[in-house]
């Protein structure tokens, strides 16, 4: 097996788009032209400390495909951040639009830093210095290139993004929709933080809707009574964990980089992320056993097992020992394609990157629509139709005689708030796309989702081309 260094993330989703090619009729050069990184951008910029010392900063920016514009996909700092991460990143950013029928391109970034060993001010500098590298080479803006979060980047980073572009570009009237992930007071969305987990959530829970699956797996239908172990316990893996509680699962691990926590009775998710923030760890929790190795954790028995922190987490080394019954890849390309294999030889069902976590590029897409419209979600009509509704059962008590409560005259009355819009149209992304991906795969009799995901990804991708009259 390639060690880390070694180890191409790249060659692993190219793998898997041959696999899936494999079950198709595709012009093998229309295949290579999908496959291949349009355009990658590699650079360093110096950093100033404050002892008057100086530091040189790597930094990249991929944009993998360019058969929809703009490219979409977000930028992690972090110690690992390498050429080849950032290029699978964003491959699996074009499967993942694709699939979930987002018309944007893939695309990645990325910072190869620590953040944690940096203070805010040194955070800033790196940040608008990265985006005015990209904005000299027209690697980010609303029609070409929009970033957004990832691991170890958050709203502030996107705030300090947006500014610095509308810096440079004054006269851009769209200029807020040139990233995603902003916080509301600079054009952001409700829903956008907790997106990615409720798509986590929203999939998994249509992934065990399903009688005949269940069935294969030993499982009952639902989410009621599901043990979870989840890996991460950031804003996916926190969400997540969250609002699968909330259904009727019991979380029963929780894995971090310095020690996990397990509780066979279950854990209470807001518990442990209070305990968590106040103590950076789960160390001193009186309510579940410390686990000083975390990575065991994903060897624990379980119904579910979420690995929602970094890529390459279940590999050859570690695969063959995993108890879980479903993998549920909420971060991206946490199972790598040697460990697949053996998963799926052992009949554990997963549910793939490029579908599951896609709830923040849909979201992101709102946000997006939002920012080129200039107008929130339900601005326009939301008085109007309370008002229609009123008056419909003010209707109804004259012709029947009957009487609707205050409480009910809420619910039914209200209209749809941005919130509501945003989660309606993810839930619809979502559900829509796991039963046409889980379909394909019955239909074609392949074993895995993610063959299918990718047999539908690619089916979209080259009809884009093919109507461009590229490839015939």
């Amino acid at each position: 097996m390639k060690n880390l260094e070694e180890y191409s993330l790249f060659d692993d989703v190219s793998k898997v788009v041959d696999h899936a090619a494999s079950h198709m009729d595709i012009h093998p050069g229309l295949l290579d032209q999908i496959k291949q990184c349009n355009s990658v951008y590699k650079f360093n910029f110096p950093l100033r400390n404050g002892d008057g010392t100086y530091q040189v900063i790597e930094g990249f920016r991929v944009q993998h495909s360019h058969h929809k514009l703009p490219v979409k996909g977000g930028i992690r700092f972090s110690s690992f951040v390498n050429e080849e991460e950032v290029k699978g990143l964003a491959a699996l950013m074009t499967y993942k639009c694709a699939l979930v029928n987002i018309p944007y391109g893939g695309a990645k970034g990325g910072v190869t830093i620590d953040p944690t060993k940096y203070n805010t001010d040194q955070l800033e500098r790196i940040t608008r210095r990265y985006t005015s590298e990209l904005i000299k080479k027209k690697f980010i803006g609303p029609a070409i290139d929009v970033p957004a979060p990832d691991y170890g980047t958050g709203s502030r980073e996107m705030a300090w993004i947006v500014d610095t572009f509308e810096a440079f570009n004054p006269e851009v009237i769209n200029a807020k929709g040139c990233v995603t992930g902003k916080p509301l007071s600079q054009h952001g969305i409700e829903g956008r933080t907790e997106a990615t987990g409720m798509g986590v959530f929203i999939g998994i829970r249509e992934a065990v809707s399903v009688k005949e699956d269940m069935d294969a797996l030993g499982l009952n239908v639902g989410l009621a009574g599901k043990k979870i172990i989840v890996q991460g316990l950031g804003n996916v893996g926190y969400y997540s964990a969250k609002f699968l509680q909330e259904a009727g699962a019991k979380i029963i691990g929780i894995a971090e980089y310095n020690g996990g926590i397990w509780n066979e009775d279950g854990i209470d998710v807001d518990d442990i992320k209070r305990h968590q923030v106040a103590n950076k760890g789960f160390k001193g929790y009186g309510k579940g056993t410390f686990i000083e190795d975390s990575m065991s954790l994903l060897l624990y028995p379980c119904d579910i097992l979420i690995p929602a922190a970094l890529e390459n987490q279940i590999t050859l080394k570690n695969a063959a020992k995993v108890q879980a019954k479903i993998i549920g890849e909420a971060a991206n390309g946490p199972v790598t394609q040697d460990a697949d294999k053996i998963l799926l030889e052992k009949g554990i069902m997963i549910i793939p990157d490029m579908y599951l976590n896609a709830g923040g590029v849909t979201v992101s897409y709102f946000e997006w629509l939002k920012n080129l419209s200039r107008v929130s979600f339900g601005k326009l009509e939301k008085r109007y139709d309370m008002k229609k509704y009123d008056l419909l059962l003010e209707s109804i008590e004259k012709a029947t005689g009957d009487t609707f409560s205050e409480e009910q005259k809420d619910i039914i009355v209200r209209g749809a708030s941005e919130r509501d819009l945003v989660n309606s149209g993810l839930e619809e992304t979502m559900v829509t796309a796991y039963h046409h991906m889980n379909g394909v795969r019955k239909e074609k009799n392949i074993k895995d989702l993610r063959t299918a995901g990718f047999i539908v990804a690619l089916e979209r991708i080259a009809i884009s081309y093919m109507d461009l009259g590229i490839f015939p």
